[in-house]
């Protein structure tokens, strides 16, 4: 059975569908209207959609949407998952397709190519499966919220409520080809600074400055790329009142990142050490809250989701290259529970920036990869 590819109804659809998908605005905890439309899809092609209480969890307005098509008699079932939200509007999206076939946001702001190139793939191969007859596996489209909260979403969602013994989520914004077989551990470290105020100019002698403590313990930390698995980024500092006052307050918002989870872990706790010297020497108190936001993973090159996912892109002439990266994903959250999850690059560039953009032809073989996978998961089975 040769690989099947995508008709050009089916790519011209595939388009069409993420072009709307990218119009509906959905930041975290604002992907009701998004969820609706993606339910409203799912339940035109006869299928049932579930959608779970995660919002309690995750503060959502809406919750972690599943759907399901059977799969064949002795036939295994696999996972497709995409996320409905996005990261803050900067500008409303009004879409753009340029002469050279790359979809934009004409105005300065994300087009929401990330992560709806992917939903709009993964309904195109439900699409293509429930029109086809009986389908060679069963498919199970996990469409969840938050997940640029730190996977709240894929976090409250009950994995337990899967068949499904092997999963692929489509986020990663890099080169088609490239299959994530490992992501970070990925820490946050917030502090927050006590001083004392006092006049700046009558007597600073009397205070003590809760941004100087705070820039004292950055200083003698090393933020960027520590080692070739392991990041840390200083990313937000707030503080003080006035500048004729001593600062008696100052929040800082740090990050620790590494392939190795016990690496991610001792750069954080270097970073609190940091916090609390710098404090101490200045007569400052310091509130420290570390959390562990999501827990790294590495997948080998003959897993399952891995060859599965290489076949289906040798078969389009696209070498497969497993690689690490230091962004987190839904899969990040699955693998560590205990459910095999690859997270397969989506061709999609500047994910978060004002200039995010995708092509008609990613798009394209990004559905062409996902049929693949269908295909090869049945052979696998």
């Amino acid at each position: 059975m040769t690989h099947p590819r995508a008709s050009t109804h089916e790519r011209e659809r595939l388009v069409t569908d993420f072009v709307r998908l990218c119009e509906i605005e959905s930041p975290s905890r604002r992907e009701r209207p998004m969820a609706d439309a993606v339910a409203a899809d799912l339940r035109e092609l006869g299928l049932a959609v579930e959608e779970d209480a995660s919002r309690t969890d995750t503060g959502s307005d809406a919750g972690n949407l599943l759907a399901r098509i059977p799969a064949p008699p002795g036939g295994r079932t696999i996972l497709l998952c995409a996320h409905l939200d996005t990261v803050p509007l900067d500008a409303p999206v009004v879409v753009e397709r340029t002469e050279e076939g790359v979809i934009r946001n004409r105005n300065d702001a994300i087009v929401g190519a990330d992560n709806k190139a992917a939903v709009a793939v993964i309904l195109a191969t439900a699409r293509r499966l429930m029109a086809g007859g009986a389908p060679p596996v069963g498919l199970e489209i996990l469409f969840t919220t938050c997940e640029e909260l730190a996977l709240a979403g894929a976090k409250a969602f009950d994995l337990g409520a899967l068949e499904a013994d092997v999963g692929f989520v489509f986020d990663h914004a890099s080169p088609i080809g490239e299959l994530i077989v490992a992501a970070p551990t990925y820490f946050s470290v917030d502090a927050r600074f006590h001083g004392k105020a006092a006049h700046a100019g009558l007597a600073p002698e009397a205070g003590h400055n809760a941004i100087e403590a705070a820039a004292a313990a950055i200083a003698s930390l090393r933020f960027g790329r520590l080692d070739e698995i392991t990041t840390s980024n200083v990313g937000r500092i707030i503080g003080g009142t006035a500048s004729n006052v001593v600062a008696e307050r100052c929040s800082v918002q740090c990050e620790a990142r590494s392939i190795d989870h016990e690496r991610a872990a001792q750069v954080a706790g270097e970073i609190v050490d940091a916090m609390t010297q710098a404090a101490t020497d200045r007569a400052c108190d310091v509130e420290i809250d570390v959390q562990e936001l999501f827990r790294g993973f590495k997948l080998p090159k003959s897993a399952a989701s891995v060859t599965i996912a290489s076949s289906a892109l040798e078969d389009l002439g696209i070498e497969p290259r497993p690689i690490s990266t230091g962004g987190g994903s839904d899969a990040n959250s699955f693998v560590a529970r205990g459910f095999e999850c690859l997270n397969v690059a989506n061709g999609t560039e500047a994910a978060h920036q004002p200039d995010e953009r995708v092509s008609v032809h990613a798009l394209e073989t990004m559905l062409d990869v996902a049929l693949g996978i269908v295909h090869h998961s049945a052979a696998a089975a």
